[in-house]
């Protein structure tokens, strides 16, 4: 029997290679049947926009921790302090003591601070989280998050939320041929499971997305389209494609045929 192919972060190891957010959607019911449907294991949470308060509706009461990993994520953090506290109040409110560690430089186009990342990831790592870096596709600063102990490097695509699919190819192919010591996640801009299939054949371990689903006319189906998307992007990428020829080659070989 062939060994499964699993996505293995930190020790942990997860049979999806799709990671979901839960922002955007127009109420807990369509999140939870996206969600559903998307065939995700883990699942990000804006720790600031997670009501702490059960007696009232919150998202977490359509999530089952039992079924999914929630995976807090520091969104709406533009310094390393206002990040490191949210991560903080994860652990403290028992969501997890994994992180996504996300801090906006440009409001704008919602660029990371790469610094402030740098920052808040090492001081996160020495107080025990595993921390999981929402980054730009810069090469040196991927190796910097590795150095300071990130779990896994998480370049952005395109700009958070844009849809445009990804945009830098040639960088992501660097970070990919050159980084081997933690998985890399395509984090930001998908816009359709194309994206998602280009990612995974890339050789990228696993991809992350929220506004690809939520914003779709209908997300539960997106959701089951990046899910079947993602599985395919990597089998592409284990089956290895043909190789690329100037030329035609005949798919019946002309060999022996008389004429």
């Amino acid at each position: 029997m062939s060994t499964p192919d699993t996505l293995l972060i930190a020790g942990r190891t997860f049979r999806s290679r799709l990671i979901v957010g839960t922002g955007k959607y127009k109420d807990g019911p369509q999140t939870a049947a996206a969600i559903a449907a998307s065939g995700a294991e883990m699942v990000t949470v804006a720790v600031r926009r997670v009501n702490l308060d059960r007696s009232k509706e919150s998202l977490l009461d359509f999530i089952d921790p039992k079924k999914y990993f929630l995976l807090p994520n520091t969104a709406g953090c533009y310094t390393a302090d206002e990040a490191i506290r949210a991560a903080r109040l994860g652990r403290e409110v028992g969501l997890s003591d994994w992180v996504k560690i996300e801090v906006i430089g440009d409001q704008k186009t919602l660029y990371p601070d790469v610094a402030a990342t740098l920052m808040a990831t090492e001081v996160l790592v020495k107080e025990g989280f595993t921390v999981l870096p929402y980054t730009s596709d810069d090469i040196v600063v991927a190796k910097r998050l590795i150095d300071v102990g990130a779990a896994a490097v998480m370049p952005l695509g395109a700009p958070i939320g844009s849809g445009l699919g990804l945009q830098n190819m040639a960088n992501l192919r660097i970070l990919r041929e050159m980084l081997t010591e933690v998985p890399l996640i395509v984090d930001a801009g998908v816009g359709t499971a194309s994206d998602a299939a280009v990612a995974l054949e890339m050789g990228f371990d696993a991809i992350l997305m929220n506004t690809a689903i939520a914003a779709a006319k209908e997300p539960v189906l997106m959701a089951e389209a990046m899910k079947n998307a993602t599985i395919a992007g990597r089998q592409s990428f284990l089956a290895g494609r043909m190789p690329r020829k100037l030329y035609a080659s005949a798919s019946s070989p002309l060999d022996g045929i008389s004429r």
